[in-house]
């Protein structure tokens, strides 16, 4: 556990150095395209001189944008190493080339692993009355850590509610007076494996990582309106290979987990349906995909291209109803593992439920309309947040994690490993319910 908070402490401090220097990628690799973004942090303040410029969190600007088609990455995990490592360096170089810059610093998103969440609470007593950095970091050793496995990495710990005296709903107790202090944590954990194979392709491409990220969460940030953080809501990132799921309330994520299907399988079952490549698959379900049938799409035809044709009259045909037929079961299946998983972290008790939709694969017309149905629940399709310098062209729902990484690079939120915690007190004693503290505090 001791090894894990060092590794994210170091990363932290890695990120920290490179936006005092002025510029970081953020690399969002899944299953079906791998995007990088290259940020410059502006200078705001000045110290004694004109010449002299300190770069502040939270001003940034996107100087270069390159995608490219993902390889050897399958439910957002490396299965090819030299394929991923050729991907990655072909796009990381597009980014440097339009940004006219070096980076040698990546944060990244991270989609597989097979994500668990774990709700711990603590409490302690405050030590001399007034809530220092000493006792914020008691109280987080205090958290039962559940024995998760030595198999799996902590990717996220966060705190989420500090309760003092009774007092809750607190984000940054110091300075306070008071006597008992408690705390609430969202702690997600994945796969160590995964995660190994990832840091080692980017080693291997001459990165250094300063930050790796829940691709749920960083869709989140860029896709959830203000008021849905803060009241509550569910993002589910549809992409390529996975589809992940974020729940947040009071501007944190407090549920993460991820359905091992995604956009790619709806591409595989047109292959099959209609006996056609992967590309052309691909391109019918951008042209002609859809969910919701008419008595129009019996006579709408569309061209399928015939290996077996001899002369240039021999063409095939299907209707769009055939291609509705094809693609809606399975969303109908992710949809229903998507409703399970919020179903088992206790969605329901959320103030407000709307379910935000966003990743490539949310683009298929009528999958609004079929997921308020499924999930029960009020949705719409999330777009990422503009800034400073993105191109219209990444300003898609396919661009929520990329952009999610680059504001939170810009605005970190604070986790277990920022703060000063003796780890040798940490619990290893009981699981809690991810959500059982929400229903006791607010």
């Amino acid at each position: 556990m001791i090894d894990l908070f060092e590794t994210q402490r170091d990363m932290r401090h890695r990120r920290e150095a490179a936006v005092k220097r002025g510029t970081v990628a953020v690399l969002d690799i899944g299953s079906s395209k791998i995007a990088c973004l290259v940020l410059q942090f502006v200078p705001e303040s000045t110290l004694g001189s004109s010449d002299v410029t300190i770069p502040t969190m939270g001003s940034f600007r996107v100087t270069g944008v390159a995608t490219t088609q993902s390889r050897g990455v399958q439910f957002g995990e490396i299965v090819d190493m030299n394929e991923t490592e050729r991907a990655v360096r072909t796009v990381v170089q597009g980014a440097q080339k339009m940004a006219n810059t070096r980076v040698d610093h990546v944060i990244v998103s991270f989609a597989g692993g097979r994500p668990r969440s774990y709700g711990l609470d603590g409490v302690v007593e405050v030590e001399h009355g007034e809530v220092s950095e000493r006792d914020i970091g008691n109280v987080l050793a205090s958290c039962d850590v559940p024995p998760f496995g030595q198999g799996r990495k902590a990717l996220h710990a966060l705190p989420v509610n500090f309760t003092l005296d009774h007092k809750s709903g607190l984000k940054d107790p110091r300075g306070q007076i008071g006597v008992k202090l408690a705390v609430d944590m969202h702690m997600l954990t994945v796969s160590g494996t995964p995660v190994e194979n990832l840091l080692e392709c980017l080693r291997r491409c001459d990165l250094e990582v300063a930050g790796l990220s829940f691709s749920g969460f960083v869709s989140g940030v860029s896709a959830l309106m203000e008021d849905e953080q803060k009241l509550g809501a569910a993002v589910v990132d549809i992409g390529g290979g996975s589809t992940s799921i974020a729940v947040f309330i009071h501007n944190h994520m407090i549920y993460g987990d991820a359905v091992r299907m995604g956009g790619g399988h709806i591409t595989n079952d047109i292959c099959q349906g209609l006996r056609v490549s992967v590309e052309v698959a691909e391109r019918i379900k951008t042209l002609h995909g859809g969910l919701l049938a008419t008595s129009a799409d019996d006579r709408d035809l569309i061209e399928v291209p015939n290996p077996m044709a001899q002369w240039e009259t021999d063409r095939r045909t299907v209707t769009r109803a055939e291609l509705i037929g094809i693609m809606r079961p399975r969303v109908e299946e992710i949809l229903e593992e998507v409703r399970a998983r919020l179903d088992a972290s206790g969605f329901e008790h959320l103030p407000t439920q709307r379910i935000v939709l966003t990743g490539g694969s949310s683009q298929i017309p009528g999958l609004e309309d079929m997921a308020s149905r499924i999930l029960g629940r009020q949705t719409r399709i999330g777009k990422p947040l503009r800034v400073q310098g993105l191109p219209q062209a990444a300003t898609g729902p396919a661009f929520s994690a990329a952009v999610g990484l680059a504001l939170h690079a810009s605005q970190p939120q604070d986790e277990c490993w920022d703060f000063e915690v003796p780890l040798d007190r940490l619990g290893t004693r009981r699981i809690r319910r991810a959500m059982r503290w929400f229903k006791d505090n607010w």
